[in-house]
């Protein structure tokens, strides 16, 4: 190849019409389902060498999720986070989680 040349690196796509690179939003409906009519389950996870208790799934509106989230927050003074439909807590608190979920009358697999 000579100096004043550019290279071509054409391989037969077509970047013209019918090409996108946004990702279609797929519609996903969401039940809202009443804290007796849930069925919630534990899970125990390592993060970064610390352990994090996850429970869910809810089936809440985001907002009513949140407010569950920052009062379980507040009475069992940790961390956590609510992404994806799961809540999650810093350390290993599964009993105390419990205890509270169902005091606001949230029911669990057995």
């Amino acid at each position: 190849m000579s100096r004043g040349t550019k290279l071509s690196l054409d391989l037969g796509a077509s970047w013209g019409e019918g090409w996108s690179m946004e990702e279609e939003k797929t519609s996903q409906t969401l039940t809202i389902l009443e804290p007796s009519d849930h069925r919630l389950v534990f899970q125990k996870e390592k993060r970064k060498g610390k352990v994090v208790t996850l429970v869910g799934p809810f089936s809440l509106r985001e907002e009513d999720a949140q407010k569950t989230l920052s009062s379980l927050k507040k009475s069992l003074a940790c961390g956590g986070a609510y992404k994806e439909g799961w809540m999650e807590f810093q350390g290993e608190i599964a009993p105390k989680v419990r205890e509270n979920l169902e005091k606001l009358s949230f029911k669990f697999k057995k």
